[in-house]
């Protein structure tokens, strides 16, 4: 947790005073002007959800206006005599003016009620199988259907012979009205309710009202007439659509009157209608209402941030003032460590305790380099009596063996393996006692390699061959004197030499990109796991890879790797050093043709001389 607040709480002292000015005032003011705005946001909110609940209290209101006009307009057509004598008594004028007497009479109801209110569709039947209507009727008139029609059914009526139908179907011409239901009150006509003379449906086209309510709106605002169960009667906008979650939302608090829709950004306002089981629902989308809240809220964070990026400047420059000389210090010391202590840092441009600071930082520089140049000189003498005291811990070791191979070839048999293996034991002496270079190209190392083999291949009766494969191109490579000499030893003791059958090693040498130098070692032995079981009675220990190994890290530090991979099947050994070319100023004729045809040199398994990369001894 340390660390990670440490990554997050800046360590310059000008970013430091940079973000407590961000922290501590700009972004607490910002909150501070957020919150204010929401507030107005929320203010602005509930005062048009109040007007807007007035509005819809008005359309409650207008609807219950209408019903009650139309229910008085009922009661006139009971009480009117020329209803009566038409209805009653049908014979005394014929049917076009029995038709003609009612036709005037809902016109002049029309023009008495309803001018400048909905549509209202009067028909009204007599006992007689004649019908009478104000509108043109979308089917055809069939008496017998339309008593027979479930709005005429006394049982759904009161006891003063009438009911509202809120849902009825609508039947007028499609050209009069294109509204999908009607409201419409059904009545029988009589003194007597048990002995009628008429039947009544007179009909409200709310859903006419309801878009002349909506195109009297100034916003672009929807309304909605919805059952309690959620069923869409009728809506202002013929493509609105009112979500199923808000149908559910009104149905489950119906008191609650107004609510926000987040899916479609709106408000929500309703109210019931108790009568009809209804409700009249507005829409308002919200970025209509907060159209000039929003604009003025952009101009003013628009000032805001332009000055709050002023200031932020100007802090930056303040800061940026107070720290500049403490910063081209800082500069100025990480300089010195990047260039090894050479730089001093310049006197003559600092004054009181900068000054003093810099003249101990000056003092200290110079006793350090002093102290360094001491300890390079320590160390570089202690590493150079390290590598030759490795050097020569492998001789005595190999010299051994060596004699004790010409030891037992001398008692096999007396030919001239001895002087072969003396000439080979006389290259690896002489480059033993060699001390004077680390050093020294490939194909002088391949050749001690090379004279190594031959007297191990003597000594185990050629029951091994070791393959040679290089590029011509590393030939004059640099590596470490003796350093594939004791790998080959570790692949014939401890590997091969084991093997009830042939052994085989490769020595492969390659260049790796531009700067690599890669060597393998690798043989089909018998593994490193069962070879250390088997040297548990060896009284002295190897010291091959341990030895090739710190030499690589005296000579090369971290850039000389090795690794080592041994199974069943054999063991490998890689190491990577940097790529060094020495190549000579002249060569012979078969290294010059070799380099001109650009092939790898591949080496054939086989004897000292067959094996030499420069043609033989």
């Amino acid at each position: 947790m340390a660390g990670f607040t440490r990554y997050l709480i800046p360590q310059k002292l000008k970013y430091r005073l940079f973000m407590a000015f961000v922290c501590l005032i700009l972004l607490p003011f910002c909150a501070l002007n957020l919150y204010n705005y929401q507030r107005i946001e929320t203010l602005v909110q509930q005062k048009i959800s109040q007007q807007s609940h007035s509005q819809l209290e008005q359309m409650y209101r207008t609807l219950e206006d209408q019903m009650g006009i139309a229910f008085k307009t009922l009661i006139f057509l009971k009480q009117d005599d020329s209803v009566k004598s038409v209805l009653r008594n049908p014979e005394q004028h014929d049917g076009m003016e029995n038709k003609r007497i009612m036709e005037n009479i809902f016109m002049n109801l029309n023009n008495s009620f309803f001018l400048y209110n909905p549509s209202v569709y009067f028909m009204i039947l007599d006992m007689n199988e004649s019908v009478y209507t104000s509108y043109p009727p979308r089917d055809a008139l069939v008496y017998d259907k339309l008593r027979e029609h479930p709005g005429f059914d006394r049982q759904a009526m009161n006891a003063n012979a009438y009911h509202w139908v809120p849902n009825d179907p609508n039947y007028v011409l499609r050209d009069v009205s294109t509204s999908t239901y009607l409201l419409s009150l059904y009545a029988y006509l009589g003194d007597n309710p048990n002995r009628p003379y008429g039947m009544a449906r007179i009909s409200i086209d709310y859903s006419s009202w309801l878009r002349s309510v909506h195109n009297q709106s100034d916003l672009q605002q929807q309304y909605f007439l919805i059952t309690r169960a959620g069923e869409e009667i009728s809506k202002s906008v013929p493509d609105a659509v009112l979500p199923e979650k808000v149908m559910a939302e009104i149905a489950k608090q119906p008191d609650r009157q107004y609510f926000i829709d987040k899916d479609s950004n709106s408000l929500v306002n309703y109210i019931y209608v108790e009568s009809l089981d209804w409700y009249i629902v507005n829409r308002i989308p919200l970025p209509i209402l907060f159209n000039e809240i929003d604009a003025l809220k952009r101009q003013y964070f628009t000032t805001f941030f332009m000055l709050m990026g002023a200031f932020l400047v100007m802090t930056f420059a303040i800061a940026a003032t107070i720290t500049r000389p403490l910063s081209h210090l800082q500069n100025k010391m990480m300089a010195v460590v990047r260039k090894n202590l050479k730089i001093r840092l310049p006197e003559q441009k600092f004054r009181g305790e900068i000054l003093d600071l810099t003249r101990t930082f000056n003092t200290m520089l110079d006793d350090m380099d002093a102290l360094i140049q001491r300890l390079k000189t320590e160390e570089r003498q202690k590493e150079a009596v390290h590598f030759h005291m490795l050097l020569a811990q492998m001789n005595p070791h190999f010299l051994l063996n060596t004699l004790n191979t010409i030891k037992w070839s001398a008692i096999r048999q007396g030919n001239e393996d001895i002087t072969e293996i003396t000439l080979s034991l006389g290259k690896l002496l002489e480059a033993s006692l060699n001390s004077e270079k680390d050093l020294v190209h490939l194909q002088d190392e391949i050749e001690l390699v090379q004279a190594y083999v031959h007297i191990q291949q003597v000594r185990y009766n050629h029951r091994f061959e070791v393959a040679y494969t290089l590029e011509d191109e590393v030939v004059f490579a640099l590596v470490p004197k003796l350093s594939l000499q004791p790998l080959v030893e570790n692949a014939i003791m401890h590997g091969v030499s084991h093997l009830t059958g042939p052994g085989r090693i490769e020595i492969r040498v390659r260049r790796e990109g531009l700067a690599q130098l890669t060597v393998e070692i690798e043989d089909n032995g018998i593994g490193m796991a069962r070879s250390a079981q088997i040297k548990k009675t060896r009284k002295r220990p190897g010291i091959g890879l341990d030895n090739v190994r710190e030499r690589l890290r005296l000579l090369f530090k971290e850039e000389g790797r090795m690794d080592v991979a041994s199974s069943d099947q054999g063991t490998r050994v890689r190491f990577t050093i940097p790529l060094l070319l020495s190549t000579p100023y002249a060569k012979s004729h078969q290294e010059a043709a070799l380099a001109k045809e650009g092939h790898p040199l591949t080496l054939p398994p086989g004897d000292a001389a067959a094996n030499d990369p420069r043609g033989g001894q």
